[in-house]
């Protein structure tokens, strides 16, 4: 994927109130700094954040957490949020870190559209991968759940197998998000395939801790 460069993305990096531009400052110290015992909800990889702050503005009594590592992404996203918006930060990190960004303060994961690093000997590198799942671990303050979307069959069915080799429940699942008419929350890159007529996979996985 191209990333497009935004000339003042410095500026808005610097600016922004709903920045983390170090996640692991707040290991074990999130809801103190969203000033409320609720639910913390992460997406991770949130690209232009369409899907976590609509999720935002809808769940007032939910805080939100997304965590995107390009830079000019973040600044994209980060232009979005309105300013009345209290239950939302941004971190700019890298998923290979979760881990030492929250200690059992995580309700929600969300995986929308990952890169599906296609190629066998980048498996690992997969968000749904053994790997990535052991690091959730940490982070889930209950009960494990994450929601799935992709576009993707491949990486659906890699996921599918991997979830449940972690003794993950598959509570719900869809081939075709649009096609059977479910209510979603749209990514940008869900829109886009969409429109080109793809089908949208989508699995919500939970586990009992």
């Amino acid at each position: 994927m191209r990333l497009r460069n935004v000339s003042n993305k410095e500026e808005i990096l610097k600016s922004s109130p709903f920045l983390i531009p170090d996640g692991k400052v707040y290991y074990g110290k999130w809801n103190p700094l969203f000033k409320n015992k609720n639910p913390i909800h992460l997406e991770i990889g949130m690209g232009k954040g369409n899907f976590l702050i609509e999720m935002a503005k809808r769940n007032p009594n939910i805080n939100f957490v997304g965590i995107e590592k390009y830079d000019s992404v973040v600044a994209r996203a980060l232009v979005k949020i309105p300013e009345d918006l209290t239950n939302l930060y941004v971190i700019r990190g890298n998923a290979n870190e979760i881990e030492k960004m929250f200690k059992h303060e995580i309700d929600v994961i969300y995986l929308n559209f990952s890169d599906p690093w296609p190629k066998a000997r980048h498996s690992l590198r997969r968000l749904t991968s053994p790997l990535f799942l052991d690091k959730y671990d940490s982070l889930f303050k209950g009960d494990y759940h994450i929601y799935q979307k992709t576009d993707n069959r491949d990486f659906f069915c890699y996921s599918l197998l991997s979830l449940s080799s972690k003794g993950y429940i598959l509570k719900d699942i869809s081939l075709d998000l649009y096609g059977e008419n479910r209510e979603s929350v749209p990514t940008e890159f869900e829109v886009k395939f969409h429109d080109l007529g793809l089908p949208i996979y989508y699995v919500e996985a939970i586990k009992e801790k």
